[in-house]
């Protein structure tokens, strides 16, 4: 009887410990919205990180994603979260340098030589740093995924040097650097939203756009685009960002799913990215009939020469601080 007794009381206790961890999940429906198809490797980020909530919430939490802007521009998304109508977004860093300067400094062309060198210093205390600014903003960022090294697609001439890139009507993000960036190589730079790109495109709008591998064969550019050249201009990262004000009235064991779902996102997302890149690549080709070219070493040396400027042009307005953490980073990682 003694040993039933104390065995009653244990589980007593146990489930007594245990009930105030259930009450912390509320249910919950939480909306994601993305400007990409769902048929790129963010896709498989957000299964993932679907799976883990289910499993952490006991069915509790729905994830919902919106996919192709469905819900409107990355910006449009952001200023969404930050008056708390909406959940998550996961955007480039490009479209939202109007919230935060600092985000302009994953735009500077020729920032990051690999993938190795963008992962350690976004999941290091630079990207903590970033990550710091958007909360300041409204906008908890969960996790850095991978959007990769942008090249150029065109229907007017392969780009094989710096003076291939003259009169082109490039649709650049619209943030000033990219626009500065691409006016510096001679070309008529046009900001324009993602969601209306193919189109003008298929119109004739525009003769060209820049985007990683994965992003030019999931979106079906080589539809309306007949050249691609190997640029690898810049490296822009997603962020997986959360509304400030939904986020703070959450419990603390709720807030810790959303960072370790989006983690573990991360990890699926960006193993798919860099396994698709050289399969998206070999499919514009194949199935696409894109010409692909490659940029010598040397042609390539002339083209950053000619963008080195846009890192003194912009460096004030990103945030002298920040440009000079990032330059430090990169010389610290280069060095070991």
């Amino acid at each position: 009887m003694k040993t039933l007794a104390k065995i009653c009381v244990t589980t007593a206790l146990a489930s007594g410990l245990a009930l105030p961890a259930v009450a912390e999940i509320q249910t919950r429906t939480i909306s994601v919205s993305n400007g990409i198809a769902e048929t790129h490797p963010v896709g498989n980020g957000v299964e993932k990180m679907r799976e883990c909530m289910t499993e952490r919430t006991d069915g509790k939490w729905t994830l919902n994603a919106f996919w192709s802007s469905a819900l409107g521009d990355d910006l449009t998304s952001a200023q969404a979260l930050r008056s708390g109508t909406l959940e998550m977004v996961i955007t480039s860093t490009s479209p939202l340098v109007g919230i935060e300067p600092a985000l302009g400094v994953f735009d500077l062309p020729f920032l990051f030589a690999n993938e190795a060198e963008a992962d350690a210093v976004l999941d290091g205390p630079f990207g903590e740093m970033i990550s710091e600014k958007m909360a300041e903003n409204g906008l908890v960022n969960l996790s850095f995924w991978e959007n990769g090294f942008r090249n150029l697609t065109n229907s007017v001439r392969p780009v094989a040097s710096l003076s291939d890139f003259e009169g082109l009507r490039v649709r650049v993000m619209q943030n000033n650097i990219f626009l500065d960036t691409f006016q510096a190589l001679g070309t008529n730079a046009m900001p324009m939203a993602f969601g209306e790109v193919f189109t003008a495109l298929e119109t004739g709008a525009i003769d060209a756009q820049e985007n990683p591998y994965v992003t030019i064969d999931t979106s079906q550019f080589y539809e309306v685009q007949d050249y691609l050249s190997a640029t690898r201009h810049a490296y822009t990262p997603f962020m997986v960002l959360y509304s400030k004000p939904m986020f703070d009235s959450y419990s603390e064991e709720e807030q810790q799913i959303l960072r370790d779902c989006a983690m573990e996102g991360q990890t699926v997302q960006r193993e798919v990215s860099r396994e698709l890149s050289d399969t998206a690549l070999a499919h514009v080709q194949e199935e696409g009939g894109m010409e692909f070219n490659e940029i010598s070493e040397e042609n390539l040396a002339e083209i950053r020469e000619r963008v080195a400027p846009v890192y003194d042009r912009h460096k004030e307005e990103i945030g002298a601080d920040v440009v000079d953490q990032m330059l430090a980073t990169l010389e610290e990682l280069r060095a070991e």
